[in-house]
């Protein structure tokens, strides 16, 4: 017998889910990522519950023992309860009746079996009780322990349900699978066969899986693997992932942990707006292949962008430009990140004003970069153009 813990399970607000449905005469169990990432000893972030009482039941239930019911998804089988000031989300067990490549029309169900066989991969069609004994209906505790990434099924049936899942493979191999074992052989020929949904996908859905994925300790293997298949092209045009292990290597090498924003610059010219990424990411995004495109050294990229926007751009310049990265390289960014313009626009007033003084201010920054940051405020005072 298995079983799984963590303060996620023994937290009193979601026991008091679990006994308000068993008082109702229901089962409750909690169900996928927070079993998974239980099971790896991984943080749980959020406990979803999976139950055989419908949608009208549940909210019955709920209410009768104090908690608040809130009808977040109730078409779908969904009740949001509310307990102690969190939310659960409680799903009824389903089984599908169609799908079109992203969302399923269902039909609710009282079999644990049944759901599971709807779910993406065996290593998330793990229930457990409130206690923490684990049910597995199809085998996935076994692909779990291995580490072996394995859709329910049909694996191409599965990724006809939603396209999505051939990039969720990916990602969740680069998290839980075995490197050393490769990826599955019937997952990777199914999605080779099935790369016609890939570009009607949402680019949020896409730029979100994406990022996640990026986010591995290494993901370079995911990616390398995702490129052969064919399913790298249509997600996400003009990438390249050839750079990402050199780079790996040197996070590696320099301390340094991952980012997906770096890694992802690293795949070549993404369009950022594209993937619909945040203002604030796709402005990182340029600044990173700006960085890289430049000639400065690290002391000016330090100055310019930052230590750490410094320290990303001289990693991925290294790794895809093959230059080495010299060892002094950081501590150089890090001093350049801590100098301070001598000059500011009132040394040049009221003798300049208007266009004339940001053109001097240029100059003589420009200047002061040259000179290795050498030169003090008397000696550009001395070069500034008086009027």
């Amino acid at each position: 017998m298995t079983r799984v813990s963590g303060a996620w399970l023994r937290d009193p607000a979601a026991q008091a889910v679990f006994d308000a449905l068993e008082r109702g005469g229901f089962h409750a169990y909690a169900v996928g990522g927070c079993v998974r990432n239980a099971f790896f000893g991984a943080p749980v972030s959020d406990l979803d519950i999976a139950t055989d009482a419908t949608p009208d039941e549940t909210t019955a239930a709920v209410t009768a023992a104090g908690l608040r019911a809130v009808p977040t998804g109730a078409d779908h089988g969904t009740i949001t309860v509310v307990s102690e000031g969190q939310g659960f989300e409680v799903t009824t067990f389903r089984a599908d009746l169609e799908t079109d490549g992203r969302r399923a029309v269902v039909r609710f169900s009282t079999d644990m079996t049944e759901d599971a066989e709807r779910r993406d991969f065996t290593m998330n069609a793990l229930y457990a009780d409130r206690h923490g004994t684990v049910i597995d209906p199809l085998g996935g505790l076994a692909d779990l322990e291995a580490r072996r990434v394995r859709f329910v099924g049909d694996a191409g049936a599965r990724i006809r349900e939603d396209y999505l899942r051939t990039l969720r493979f990916f990602r969740f191999s680069a998290w839980y699978g075995d490197p050393a074992q490769g990826f599955d052989p019937d997952a990777l020929d199914a999605i080779a066969r099935n790369l016609e949904g890939l570009e009607g996908l949402s680019r949020e859905r896409v730029g979100a899986e994406l990022l996640k994925l990026l986010g591995a300790p290494d993901p370079a293997p995911a990616m390398s693997a995702m490129q052969a298949t064919g399913a790298l092209g249509p997600l996400l045009p003009g990438s390249d992932p050839r750079a990402l292990a050199p780079l790996v290597h040197l996070e590696g090498e320099r301390a340094v942990s991952p980012e997906p924003l770096r890694r992802l610059a690293a795949l070549g010219d993404i369009d950022g707006k594209g993937l619909r990424l945040s203002k604030a990411q796709s402005r990182r995004l340029e600044m990173l292949r700006g960085g890289v495109a430049s000639a400065d050294d690290p002391a000016v990229l330090g100055y310019r962008h930052g230590a750490e926007a410094a320290r990303d751009i001289l990693l991925l310049r290294a790794a895809l430009l093959e230059q080495p990265l010299a060892p002094a390289a950081f501590d150089a960014a890090t001093d350049g990140a801590a100098r301070t313009f001598p000059l500011t626009a009132k040394d040049l007033m009221p003798a300049l004003s208007g266009p004339a003084l940001g053109r001097a201010l240029d100059s003589l920054e420009a200047d002061w970069i040259a000179s290795g940051f050498a030169l003090n405020r008397a000696d550009l005072l001395a070069r500034a153009p008086k009027a």
